[in-house]
């Protein structure tokens, strides 16, 4: 699979907070083809540092998403780089200027990429990992009559208070570089994006994780080691996409919309996709419990618990082969 990905031009694109983004614009790439019935379709949005190519990890060939069955469209969110971003925005809506986005501005933005220029009216299945599950709920509560199915895993409807005080640590830890300068850095502030990287490694994988030093699994002899690799791959991120798409995560809840208005029961019971939630045991900042009170509301929805040490990296692709073929098997059973 390759790299290459289109652009869909969104216009002056009136977000939420009815400040308009600039000659917007949503990256995307699409697999496979769109049957005669157009009844195939399968979205997978980007997680919070994902792109449209590291979501080729949960489809393919034989797969429960496979590309030679389904219209697969992967969709860049608003700030990770690809789609418009504080970073690839020209002045003056460009770096700390960028506006603030929702997660209901990026399914507005998706919504308008899959009706206006790729023919969809129906979506079989919005699945995806983290912020890709988040924005599953949003697109069945914003768009009620056009998803059939959702699956979101280690993923929300509504941003818990302790997974919003988790993010405030490490963006406060990004933004006490001097470097930072408020967002107007000439210069990436590496001590700051290093320890963004170094305190979200600690909640990414479980405590279970570290007792049983198994981050040797993925070749590191310490715990040091492990930390050091989040440092340079946080490096490699611009401090402000790093920030915009951390806002927007803490700013997560399908009722901040009309018609639910701030009503998180009403909003969840607003769902007519059949729902499936899939928690991790040991998922440190999505919790099951929060998923449990979800599908307390939510029509024709499930949960389902996988127990693993691997805490919320247990579903990026590689971590777990036994997570990988639970995920697949559920999306089965949703599809098939």
């Amino acid at each position: 699979m390759t790299t290459d990905y289109k652009t869909f031009d969104l216009g002056d694109f009136v977000l939420q907070s009815g400040t308009a983004l600039s000659n917007a614009k949503i990256a995307y790439k699409t697999y496979g083809e769109l049957n005669a019935k157009k009844n195939n379709v399968v979205v997978l949005p980007t997680f919070y540092t994902g792109s449209h190519m590291r979501n080729e990890g949960f489809f393919g060939d034989g797969r429960a998403i496979d590309p030679a069955r389904h219209f697969i469209v992967s969709v860049n969110m608003f700030g990770n780089g690809i789609s418009s971003s504080p970073s690839n925005t020209p002045a003056p809506q460009s770096g700390a200027a960028f506006p603030s986005v929702t997660l209901f501005d990026n399914i507005k933005a998706q919504h308008q990429l899959l009706t206006t220029e790729l023919g969809v009216s129906q979506i079989a299945l919005v699945t995806g990992w983290s912020m890709a599950g988040c924005q599953s709920f949003q697109w069945a509560a914003q768009y009620p009559d056009m998803v059939d199915a959702i699956l979101p895993f280690c993923a929300s409807a509504k941003t818990a208070e302790h997974n919003w005080v988790f993010l405030e640590g490490v963006k406060a830890a990004l933004q006490a570089d001097v470097t930072y300068d408020n967002g107007n850095y000439q210069n990436p502030p590496v001590k700051g994006l290093k320890a963004f990287g170094r305190i979200y490694a600690g909640w990414a994988f479980s405590q279970t994780f570290y007792r049983e030093k198994m981050y040797q699994l993925k070749g590191f002899d310490t715990a040091e080691a492990l930390l050091q690799d989040w440092e340079n791959d946080h490096l490699d991120w611009d401090a402000n996409d790093l920030l915009c798409k951390l806002s927007t995560w803490q700013r997560g809840d399908i009722s901040q919309q009309p018609p639910y208005n701030g009503d998180f029961s009403k909003a969840l019971a607003g769902i007519k996709a059949c729902t499936i939630v899939i928690a991790c045991d040991n998922d440190l900042y999505f919790r099951p419990e929060d998923n449990a009170i979800e599908v307390e509301h939510i029509k024709n929805s499930e949960l389902r618990i996988f127990k693993s040490p691997w805490g919320h990296c247990v579903a990026s692709p590689g971590n777990s082969p036994e997570f990988q073929s639970y995920l697949d098997n559920t999306i089965r059973e949703l599809i098939d």
